[in-house]
Formats: C-alpha cells, structure tokens, sequence
C-alpha cells in the first residue's frame, strides 16, 4: 500500500509543472530564515561560537602546513638515503643492476666503478703502489624510506652480492617522524571536528528551543521538513565559514617562517602547500558546522 502511494506521489510530481519563480522564492525565504537565526542568536554569542572555532581551525591549519613541510623534509632525506651493494670480484655490475632494478620500490641505481674508489680513496689517505682491494658498488635509491628493508631483503640473495650497507638508524628515523607527523594530524582533526561539532550542535539547540513554538506551528501547517532543517544546516556552515576564513589570516605568518627555514636548509617549498591548507580549512570548517547543525537537528528536533 505504502508502495503504491509513493509511486503514485513520484507520477503526479512529474506531471506538475515547475515554477522556477516559486522555488527562487523558497530559496530566498530559507536563506532569510538561515539570517533571522543568525540574528536571533545574539552578537555576543556569534562572535564567542566563531572566535572558538577560529581558534580551533587556526591550530588545526598551522599545524596541518607544518605536516606538509615536515613530509617534504622527510622525503628529502629518504631520497638522499641509499643502499650500498657490494659486488664480488667477477661479478658483472650491469648484469646485477639489471636485477636489482627488477626489484619494487627501486628508485634510482647508480655505479661506482672500483678504479675510481680507489683512486679518490688514494687522494684523501695519500697511498701509493698498491693493488686495488675495493670492490665494484652500486648506489640503491629507495622510493620511500619506509621501503628500504624490503629493498634490502630482496637485494641481499642475488647473485655476485658480496655485502651490503645502509643507514638503519637514520631510515629508522625517518620512519618514526613520518608516523608521528601522520597520527598527530589524525588526532588534531579528530579533536578539532569533536569540538567544533559540540559548539554548533550547543548553538542550534539554542535556536530550536527559541523557535519552537514556530517550528510547531510550521509543522501543523504542513511545512515539509527540509524547509525547517535547511536554515538550521545554513547557519552551521556560516560559522564554520566564516571562522575558516579568519583562521586563514595567521597562516601567512607560518608561510613566512617555513619558507625561511626551507631556504636555510635547501629542501624545495611543497608544491601549493598554502592553497592546499586554505581549501582544506575552508571545506573542514564548513562541513563541520553543517555536520554539527545536522547532528542537533536528530537529536533535539523531531522533523
């Protein structure tokens, strides 16, 4: 039965001719509704809910671009870590790079004949006359740092393999930053939407208590329920705009320091690292406000 009416609800709704005007009006009256409770919350109370929020963005988006700078940091040094492999003495390097190159996670392999090994290691100790004891050696890149012992691995049974070195301390390193990066960013956006949806969802409940005799009455009338929530969902996402977009200001000041500091030590800037973090902020802040709306909405509001 309940089946046969929505499909019959669906067939005359198709037959109904749209009014365009009609549905800008609604639109314009949601909006105005969505200002109105802007307005009915109060000033003091508006700019206390943004102020927290930007407050909240603000360390979410310093510390989400020191993430990005801390990543490329990361990935310079990964790149500069490499595999030493040290070949026998008949051994036919191009044959072994040809099988290490096989290898996954291989970046970049690169030959150091013996002959010149031994002559630099001749100039810096100053030895003469005698015979060549260095072997053959090929530089291994890894495409990530946390890849370097499964390149090892693999590396270490080939054939015409003698000995093999890396920096484990340092790949070591590099791993722990990069986790530790990775899981304080996770945490500071789990944190940051638990707060931010906590003081929209106190806000709206505010607003719905205030309209709800109107809200009432609405209903009785035949209001549909999308007409009564989407104002509430507006006013969300207004703070969490409009907060967004003051906590882009202090950005600036971080973009400065980073990059002195990348200068200072050479790495490259991330590419669009700060439109990357104010798109982000932008979209966080906004769909945090709606989510906390929405969630006040379920909760208090039974449309």
């Amino acid at each position: 039965m309940d089946n046969s009416r929505q499909q019959l609800k669906k067939t005359v709704k198709k037959h109904i001719p749209k009014d365009w005007l009609c549905e800008l009006r609604i639109a314009y009256r949601i909006l105005m509704e969505a200002v109105n409770d802007i307005l009915r919350t109060g000033w003091t109370i508006n700019i206390v809910i943004i102020t927290t929020m930007v407050a909240i963005l603000t360390i979410f988006g310093i510390l989400f671009r020191f993430t990005l700078s801390l990543s490329t940091f990361a990935g310079e040094l990964g790149n500069v870590l490499e595999i030493s492999v040290y070949l026998k003495q008949n051994a036919s390097p191009s044959t072994i790079s040809d099988r290490i190159r096989a290898v996954k996670h291989v970046k970049s392999i690169k030959l150091i004949p013996k002959a010149d090994s031994w002559n630099n290691l001749k100039k810096d100790l100053g030895l003469q006359n005698m015979d060549n004891p260095l072997p053959d050696t090929l530089r291994v890149r890894v495409d990530k740092p946390e890849n370097t012992m499964a390149v090892y691995n693999a590396i270490k049974p080939i054939a015409g393999v003698e000995d093999m070195g890396y920096a484990k301390e340092l790949a070591k390193k590099i791993q722990i930053l990069t986790h530790v990066v990775n899981t304080t960013m996770i945490f500071v956006v789990i944190i940051s939407a638990a707060l931010t949806i906590t003081i929209i969802n106190n806000t709206i409940q505010l607003v719905i208590q205030s309209r709800k005799d109107e809200i009432e009455i609405m209903r009785l009338m035949g209001v549909s329920n999308w007409y009564i929530k989407t104002p509430l969902v507006m006013q969300g996402a207004f703070y969490g705009f409009v907060s967004s977009i003051i906590a882009v200001l202090p950005l600036n000041c971080i973009q400065g320091l980073l990059l002195n500091m990348h200068k200072f030590f050479l790495i490259p800037m991330p590419m669009y690292a700060q439109n990357i973090v104010i798109i982000t902020l932008l979209l966080i802040g906004t769909a945090f406000g709606a989510c906390g709306s929405l969630w006040s909405i379920k909760k208090h509001l039974q449309v």
